[in-house]
């Protein structure tokens, strides 16, 4: 299943990304902005060569930020890959956002057990900027049943690469895994006729904020206004 599933994503890179499945001897630099400008002054940008969990409840600004993430990193002209746990992405959402789906790779799953084994694949093989593993819309149970292994697995797998890893969830569940994690939290949202903008609170959970740089009285703490175009919902 899993020689398949490479020689699949090997066909579909080949004509977009040069070498997809060729680790960089080295990596440009220990972090990558967000494109959130709020969020880059307290933690310095996403740590490359770990796993970066974002997480809240429903409409809480996390898919938002992470396709912010996705859209800044295809900018700086890196491959990345969205592996969509519940099939849940809208495409126009993310072009609404900016985002060029030419340098996307989105692979589309079905349960926890393929969007793991994909992560891991293209982990293993290596060669992307950005990879945004969404599990929010799948069963929180099932996802609370993934082995603590698997996590550490992953975090193996993405030390060893200059790629930024982000794991978006309803609820913590990498602890230790996770070289940074980021509760979100919605304070206001603002409509015309449909969402414009989302007002929210993220706190650093895990990880180190750059305190002096801090914008916030809590320097774990930073307030962001995420800009939405229709029809993304965040």
């Amino acid at each position: 299943m899993l020689s398949a599933l490479r020689a699949r994503l090997e066909s579909a890179l080949r004509e977009r990304i040069l070498s997809p499945f060729t680790d960089p001897a080295r990596r440009v630099s220990d972090s990558a902005p967000t494109g959130i400008a709020e969020l880059d002054a307290l933690i310095g940008g996403l740590p490359r060569g770990a796993i970066t969990e974002i997480f809240g409840p429903p409409s809480s600004g996390r898919t938002g930020a992470a396709i912010a993430m996705l859209a800044q990193a295809a900018a700086r002209d890196e491959a990345c890959a969205l592996v969509d746990g519940a099939d849940a992405f809208d495409p126009q959402s993310g072009l609404a956002a900016g985002l060029d789906l030419a340098k996307l790779l989105w692979i589309r799953c079905g349960s926890i057990d393929q969007a793991l084994k994909t992560t891991d694949l293209l982990l293993q093989g290596g060669g992307f900027g950005c990879i945004v593993m969404d599990l929010s819309d799948l069963p929180a149970a099932a996802v609370r049943r993934a082995p603590p292994a698997i996590w550490f697995r992953l975090q193996r797998a993405v030390e060893k690469t200059p790629t930024t890893l982000i794991a978006l969830n309803t609820e913590s569940v990498l602890q230790s895994a996770a070289g940074l994690a980021l509760r979100m939290e919605t304070i206001a949202s603002g409509w015309s006729q449909l969402l414009d903008t989302i007002d929210m609170e993220i706190t650093v959970v895990r990880g180190r904020p750059q305190q002096d740089h801090s914008p916030s009285p809590n320097r774990n703490t930073v307030h962001v206004r995420l800009h939405i175009r229709p029809p993304f919902t965040g």
